[in-house]
């Protein structure tokens, strides 16, 4: 794996580590997955393929964050909004 790869798949673990730490099944759940997931395509050495898979990582990243906003935008609509609607 290119030095430049092999920065980005580490990155990318950092990143997806940190943002599962919010994870609704929790933080060691998550850990558990992304290791087993990144084990899983460590023999993998085509360029091409791992920038797929760096694409994909990309990918649960953004879910991610949309999930976590998705759960505060309730949360404070929850707060505030709750005497209107009760």
């Amino acid at each position: 794996m290119a030095n430049s790869l092999r920065g980005e798949v580490l990155n990318l673990y950092k990143n997806l580590l940190y943002l599962g730490r919010d994870y609704p099944k929790g933080a060691d759940y998550f850990k558990r997955r992304l290791k087993n997931v990144f084990l899983k395509n460590k023999d993998v050495k085509d360029p091409e393929k791992i920038k797929e898979l760096i694409e994909r990582g990309e990918f649960v990243m953004k879910e991610l964050e949309a999930l976590y906003f998705l759960r505060k935008y309730r949360a404070m609509k929850q707060r505030y909004y709750s005497d209107i609607n009760g």
